[in-house]
């Protein structure tokens, strides 16, 4: 497989763990933060508000980028966002995070 292929499968991989692994932690997650596992669940309703509303947005502000330097800022905006996200101290943090990483 060439390179840029296998880059491509594994950042497809990352976005769509990153997306749905934390539906599986969220008694973890909310036992971690203090807070109940409603609000916990909201950092899986704030990813997806983000994608929804992030998307348009970010097509628009890389229309103009050459395609392989987009692809890679947004990745990189990817893997800080999820840094943020495991090294989170708070629950506002760590929601911030995720918004971030949605974009």
């Amino acid at each position: 497989m060439p390179l840029p292929l296998l880059a491509l499968a594994v950042a497809a991989f990352g976005i769509g763990t990153t997306e749905f692994v934390i539906m599986g932690l969220l008694p973890d997650v909310a036992r971690d933060l203090a807070v109940s596992i409603p609000a916990a669940g909201m950092l899986v309703s704030a990813y997806a508000l983000g994608v929804t509303i992030g998307a348009p947005i970010v097509a628009i502000a890389v229309a103009n980028m050459p395609r392989k330097k987009a692809l890679m800022s947004l990745i990189g905006v990817f893997i800080i966002g999820n840094l943020l996200c495991a090294v989170a101290p708070n629950y506002a943090v760590l929601m911030a995070a995720r918004i971030v990483t949605a974009f």
